[in-house]
Formats: structure tokens, sequence, C-alpha cells
């Protein structure tokens, strides 16, 4: 359909107006990352009241961070080619209904399995709002909001397990209600995002769907983490088994390619990807995400099991991540917008993640807390001031037609990164805890058989002589965990030192990409629809949805 050009609105939004926007995308965000966090201080208690092992516990992380993971570029992509605020919907919906599936799970294989399907909702949830948020703010001006989405990650962070801790150590509740607690947080942003969020309706004209290159990705990673998840445990690193699941996910991996190189609308966009910024991004995301999430998913651990606490109290040792978090993204992102710079800080960033993490290395079963909550501080500044900005590089070198895909694409390597993390570091960990405990039990001159190995996750239920020796092992090993994370995030310090000092743009879109986009007829999401949109390359403004 062809009709004359519409140009962009003369009057940019308002600091109300976008806030008002950003309300349901910001609870958004908040639900997905609430669904990890909230469980990550109760986990050893579901886990244990379900008589779950330690490969289990890992999973019930690695299941949703696997298909988050797998889906995130489908969606980003699918925001380029259909209306974001209909498929943000969508996305909650899944994640609703994955929450209620997994609080009335009756087993530890039936968690694990809700977790992957609430998964799918998550990847869409965390590539979307990134999109979202991009279609409406220019780069230059998101670096201040960044400190808006640093505030949601840091009350997510520390508001979740302290909410786990609280809803597991409240007898009338039960952990299931971890899961049951986000269903009304999901109604509300519904509510809200009908209300606020209102972005033009983009359509192409005859759209394809890469479905083999979708299908080729998440099948080859989906491979990839599986035979990481159970390398080690149910079958060796040499074998037979490994060379079959690694042989098949790099074959998928490479036909993934191939696919992508030729489709009219690749799932991930290799002359994207291929970008130096974006190149670098995405190998930082990976590192950042590795060190990360699979460093900081074994903290609520370390605390209940290898010191003892409740998980309440184990959730409320968390905070100074969390003010690490909150304080270094909002104090970044403000500079940022001022400056117009963003490589100073993505670097100091990595390097300070870096050096937290190192000092986490340190800790064992007796450390002193007041030590482990600084490098908790540490590791949260170095977060706040990276994650977030790493994907601000990539979106502000992109055309605003290619933002969701280029956004999800940086998304889906940090996820990555994380999912690997968790599973390989788990493996290690679990390997480690499992040595140091047969090493000592027979140095007590006590049965290794006599404390289940790392069958169970329920230390409660073990004599107290045998508990000791479970949660020292717990402690000392954990410290080995964040030191195998700073050695991650070197490469994340390279990859930034490594980015090009350039200025963020003040416009929506790049200059000379302001030419007129296909706009289907119809505004499923409220606003209306034109026949042609062209951006304003202009500062600040936005398409007319008079």
């Amino acid at each position: 359909m062809s009709a004359p050009t519409t140009t962009a609105g003369t009057e940019p939004m308002t600091h109300r107006q976008t806030l008002e926007a950003l309300s349901g995308l910001l609870l958004v965000l908040f639900v997905a990352m609430l669904s990890s966090t909230v469980v990550s201080t109760a986990l050893p208690k579901i886990i244990g009241s379900l008589n779950g092992s330690q490969n289990q516990y890992t999973w019930v992380v690695t299941a949703t961070l696997l298909t988050a993971t797998a889906t995130t570029p489908i969606w980003g992509k699918l925001a380029d080619l259909f209306n974001k605020k209909l498929l943000i919907q969508i996305a909650i919906v899944v994640f609703l209904l994955g929450s209620v599936i997994a609080g009335f799970s009756q087993s530890a294989g039936q968690l694990i399995a809700a977790r992957a399907f609430q998964g799918i909702g998550v990847g869409g949830l965390q590539a979307l709002v990134q999109v979202a948020i991009a279609a409406m703010i220019p780069p230059r001006e998101r670096g201040r909001y960044n400190g808006y989405l640093g505030g949601v990650m840091a009350v997510a962070t520390v508001g979740g397990p302290l909410l786990g801790g609280l809803i597991v150590d409240t007898s009338w509740l039960g952990w299931r209600w971890c899961f049951f607690v986000g269903v009304p947080v999901a109604a509300i942003a519904l509510v809200l995002l009908q209300a606020t969020l209102h972005l033009p309706t983009l359509r192409r004209e005859n759209v394809k769907i890469d479905y083999l290159g979708a299908t080729l990705i998440a099948a080859g990673v989906s491979v990839l983490l599986i035979w990481i998840s159970f390398v080690d445990g149910s079958f060796a690193w040499v074998s037979w088994q490994t060379g079959v699941m690694v042989g098949g996910a790099l074959l998928l991996l490479a036909l993934a390619i191939w696919v992508e190189s030729r489709a009219a609308e690749p799932v991930v966009p290799l002359g994207i990807v291929r970008q130096h910024t974006t190149a670098l991004a995405i190998l930082g995301s990976l590192a950042v995400g590795m060190a990360m999430f699979g460093g900081a998913v074994f903290l609520g651990q370390y605390f209940q099991i290898g010191r003892g606490y409740s998980p309440t109290e184990a959730g409320l040792l968390t905070i100074p991540m969390m003010a690490g978090v909150l304080g270094s993204s909002i104090v970044a992102g403000r500079l940022i917008t001022r400056t117009g710079r963003i490589k100073p800080y993505i670097v100091a960033g990595s390097i300070i993640l870096v050096a937290g993490f190192a000092l986490l290395g340190t800790i064992d079963h007796e450390t002193s807390l007041v030590l482990v909550g600084v490098a908790m501080f540490i590791v949260g500044t170095g977060v706040g001031m990276t994650m977030q900005n790493l994907v601000l590089a990539v979106q502000n070198t992109v055309a605003l037609k290619d933002i969701g895909a280029a956004s999800s694409s940086v998304a889906f390597f940090r996820s990555l990164g994380g999912t690997i993390g968790v599973s390989v570091l788990g493996a290690v960990l679990a390997h480690r805890v499992t040595d140091q405990i047969t090493r000592d039990l027979t140095a007590a001159g006590i049965p290794a058989s006599g404390a289940g190995g790392d069958s169970n996750l329920n230390i409660t239920a073990l004599p107290d002589g045998i508990q000791h020796i479970v949660r020292a092992a717990y402690g000392d090993a954990t410290g080995h965990i964040f030191l195998i994370s700073a050695a991650i995030g070197v490469v994340g310090v390279i990859a930034a030192l490594l980015l090009r000092p350039v200025t963020l743009r003040t416009s929506l879109d790049l200059p000379d990409a302001a030419t007129t986009t296909a706009v289907g007829a119809d505004a499923v999401d409220g606003a209306p629809a034109f026949d042609q949109v062209s951006v304003d390359p202009a500062p600040g403004r936005m398409p007319d949805r008079r």
C-alpha cells in the first residue's frame, strides 16, 4: 500500500510522557528479573522439599535461561516485523502461564519443565523491553533512562531474594508462592501497558519469517547447553556422548549461519553482527553474562548452605550488590546523557566487575561478612555500569528498523553466556563439593555414603557432624567459582577496551536511515497507524501520534 509520506512529529516527548510509557515496560522488566531472583534464596528449600539433586538445582535456573536464550533473537526479529506492544503482551501471558504451572509442580522434573516454558516468556520480555525503549528514546537521552532500568534491576535483584526468603520462611505461604507471586504483577503490567504504551504499528510488505533459521539456532544452542549441563555428571568430558552432542550442536549452528546468510529476513542479521561495535559488544556481553549470572546465582547457596543462614537472611545479605547496581547505573546513565560518551563507563565497569569477582574468589565458609558485602558491592557497581550500556552502544550504530534484531542479538549472547556460566560453574561446584565432602568424611572416619554425596540439598536432615563438613565444602568451593568468573570477565575488559570512542547520537534514527518505512493500516496497540512514516533526525523527535 502506498500513500504520501508522513513526517515525524514536531513535538518531542516530555519527560512525564516518557515516564508514563516506561512505567509498564519497567514493571515488565521487573517481572522477568523477579522470576529468577525470587527463587535464588528459596531454591535450596524448594529442591530439598522435592527431593532434588545438585544437578536439578542447577537445572531449575538453567532451564529458564536456556529457553530464554534460544527464543530471544526470535522475539527481537519479530519486533522488527510486527506490533511490538502486542508481542510484549503475548510474552507476558506466556510468562504468567509458566509461573502458574511452576507453582503447582509436584517434582523437580515438573518444576524444571515449567521453568523452561516460563523462560520463553522471559526471553521475550528481556528482548522486547529494550526494543520498545529504543523506539521511544534517542540513544543520547536513553543513557538518562538507563538509570531507571538499573533501579528496577537493583530492586528485583535484592527484592527477589528477600521476597523469596520471606515466602519460604512463612509457614502459611510455602515455596509455591515464589512462583504465584509473579501472577498479579504480570496482570498489572498488562493493564499498565495497555494504558501507557502507544507505539506506531510498523509493518513491512511481503514479510518472510525465517522459520528454518530460528529452528536451527534454537536447536543448536539447546543441544550445546544440554551437553554442558550433563557432562562430568552423566558422562565424561571425553566420551562418545560428548562427541555426538558437541558435534551435533556445531553442525546445527553452522547450518544456521549458512541459512541466515541467505535468508531475506534473518533472525540474526550477520551484517549487523559483523559490525565492529556490535561484535565487540556481543563478545563483552557473552563474557559479562558468563561471569555475572554464572557467579551470582550461587550466592544464595553460599549464604544458606555454606554459612547456615535462613533464606530471608540470605536475601538481606545481597543488599550490597543491589546498592552497587542502583548507584552506578543511575550515576553512569546521567553522565552518559550529559557527555554523550559511553566507552569510558563500559571499560570502567568491566574492570570493576573483574575486581569484585576476584575479591569474592578469596571467600570461604568463615570469611567476614563485611568483606563479602564489600565484594558484592563492587560486583554490583560493575554490573550497573556495563550491562545495559553494551546494548546502548549497539543501538547507537543501527537504524531504527533493525533495532529489534540488533538489541536482541546482544541480549541473546548475554543470556547464552549466563546459561553457559550457570551450567559450567554449577558442574564445577558440584564436582568440587563432592570431592571435598568425600575427602573430609574419609578423614573423619565416616563412610562417604553417609552424607549422600551431593544427591540431596536438604542439609538440615543430616547429623550435626556431617552438616558441618557439607557446609564447609559448599562455602569453600564457592570461592573458586568466583575466581573463574573473574577470569571470564577479563574477556569483557578486552572487548570494552577495543570499542571505538564514539559520541551517542541525539536523533531517534540514523540520519541516513530517515527514509520512509511501510506501516500497517491498522494499529493494534491503540496508536494511529500511518501508511508511511519517516523518522525526523532532529534531536529527541518522536513519530507524530496525532
